[in-house]
């Protein structure tokens, strides 16, 4: 098959790659965590938050607490286009995993999905002129109706053919496909459904990862460098925001995951106890100013076992008395970046 000759404008700069290189890192810490910690009701969390945070780009005025409630079935007071944009949202995300990022009908399907009964021709490429504005000020004008299945398919073989990383990969087909597009109405959560679409297809627990918080919260240069990247007909500026946004939404919700997942006082001495090392039961009881072995088990040991900060090093024979423990990946982590209570246990 021929490959793709359309080619997004851009430079891969240093401030690109650095980005790409934080992000790899946060990731790997974000796997440790998610994997012990992103239970299905912190997922849909994420997924309401991403929704709220979308819709609110778009003007949409509902509050946290009104989308969730919405999606919980439950009576909202808001606008019914509102209300219905909510719901809307939760079926495409919640029917990402059936799509193809490659797919033009499944871009047409998810836009089908996303703006049903908001208007007249949900799933189709617009069929007029349509430009882009901020009140009165024209920020863009894309390219004409007839143009647009063409372009399209040239950005869709590209996404097929591209050999750049799915971090870049993303942000230039969210920025290519504001640029074209594609829709009467629904072009900005597009992009942004797509974008999320793209990485969870590369690593898939960023399906969960709300970056569109981050953007809500940075609205303003989200415009300003769409607008800049137009004017100097380069997406440069845009997928380095876009890294940034993605690298902080990662940052916060690795923070935020932590809380959902609280160390006990107990439990963060031991972690500081054990440290780098592998220590025997009766060491750590010294080490903590423990003399009680059924207080040290109950508060302090099986809850780091359980909950996977601490493990054994000999697994499959618990009582052993050469057994030793040491941090896990998540009990290191935490170890590194949150400090463990300066107070000692009163001696028991």
């Amino acid at each position: 098959m021929k490959k793709s000759e359309y080619q997004p404008p851009y430079t891969i700069t240093p401030v690109i790659l650095n980005l790409v290189a934080q992000i790899s890192e946060l990731i790997g810490r974000y796997t440790v965590l998610a994997e012990e910690n992103l239970t299905p009701h912190l997922r849909r969390e994420n997924r309401i938050r991403t929704i709220q945070a979308s819709l609110a780009i778009e003007n949409n005025t509902l509050t946290l607490e009104q989308v969730t409630a919405v999606i919980e079935g439950k009576r909202v007071l808001g606008h019914p286009r509102e209300i219905q944009e909510v719901h809307n949202a939760f079926a495409a995300y919640e029917a990402m995993e059936r799509w193809e990022p490659t797919s033009q009908e499944d871009l047409l399907a998810a836009h089908g999905v996303l703006m049903s009964v908001l208007i007249d021709h949900p799933g189709v490429f617009r069929s007029g002129g349509v430009g882009i504005f901020r009140g009165e000020q024209l920020l863009h004008m894309a390219p004409p109706a007839d143009r647009v299945p063409l372009l399209m398919a040239d950005l869709l073989d590209w996404l097929k053919d591209t050999e750049e990383h799915p971090l870049v990969a993303g942000c230039l087909f969210h920025y290519e496909l504001e640029f074209i597009h594609p829709f009467a109405d629904g072009n900005g959560r597009m992009g942004r459904l797509w974008q999320t679409l793209i990485l969870r297809n590369w690593k898939p627990l960023l399906a969960h990862l709300p970056v569109e918080t981050v953007i809500r919260d940075r609205q303003e240069d989200y415009y300003r460098v769409l607008a800049e990247a137009d004017a100097r007909a380069d997406t440069t500026p845009f997928v380095e925001f876009m890294l940034k946004a993605l690298r902080d939404s990662i940052r916060e919700t690795l923070s935020t995951d932590q809380v959902n997942d609280p160390v006990t006082d107990q439990v963060a001495l031991l972690i500081g106890a054990i440290g780098g090392n592998e220590m025997g039961g009766t060491d750590l009881m010294n080490v903590l100013g423990l003399s009680h072995r059924p207080t040290f088990r109950e508060n302090y040991l099986n809850p780091a076992l359980e909950r996977g900060w601490v493990n054994r090093t000999q697994p499959d024979s618990p009582r052993s008395p050469t057994q030793r423990y040491r941090l896990t990946d998540k009990g290191l982590y935490w170890l590194q970046n949150w400090s463990a209570p300066e107070t000692n246990p009163t001696k028991k």
